[in-house]
């Protein structure tokens, strides 16, 4: 296996789990993950959350670890990578604003490189325009986002994921397992034991 280059977008408030797994897991694997978030810098860090179901109508949010940014959010191009991570969380709902993010996207997107994106991290891939006619889940309050961006929410199992093409999605971090492995697959990694 060559090792790949998978860049992470991420931001203050993104979820605990479905940033540091994935970045803790690729890495193990022999890929290198650039973890960037708007306006930082290696070294900076960013405040997780962590979102649980405890059997209210929603998931509950609790502060989560600090993630230390290793990689320039600045001069980042889709050109020097191989993939893209999108955690979820409160982050994707202000990232979605930031134009350079959605550029870089939809570069991805254009590029046909693999795209994963976990819970709310499909808010970012309706902003950025590049879900229409492909089949993506998501956490279901951002059904109507998937939806209005043309795209058929997939209402699959909170431990399931899905594939179309490139993008891998999942609803939530319980699907860490699902997504990881259709996520490696598309990026042709091979394990061996």
């Amino acid at each position: 296996m060559s090792a790949k280059r998978i860049l992470m977008i991420v931001g203050d408030f993104a979820e605990d789990y479905e940033t540091m797994v994935p970045f803790q897991a690729l890495i193990m694997v022999g890929h290198r993950v650039d973890a960037v978030s708007p306006g930082k810098v290696a070294g900076d860090k960013i405040a997780t959350a962590i979102h649980d179901f405890e059997g209210d109508q929603t998931y509950t949010e609790k502060r989560g670890h600090n993630f230390v940014i290793n990689a320039d959010f600045e001069g980042v191009l889709a050109q020097d990578y191989d993939a893209l991570v999108i955690p979820g969380g409160r982050a994707p709902e202000h990232l979605r604003l930031n134009a350079r993010v959605l550029e870089l996207i939809r570069a991805f997107a254009d590029q046909k490189k693999p795209i994963a994106a976990v819970c709310h991290g499909a808010q970012l891939l309706a902003a950025a325009g590049v879900i229409a006619g492909r089949t993506i889940s998501a956490y279901p309050a951002c059904r109507p986002e998937v939806e209005l961006a043309g795209a058929r929410y997939a209402d699959i199992a909170v431990a399931d994921a899905v594939a179309d093409g490139n993008f891998i999605t999942a609803p939530a971090w319980p699907a860490h397992p699902a997504w990881l492995a259709k996520f490696l697959t598309v990026l042709g990694t091979e394990i061996r034991l």
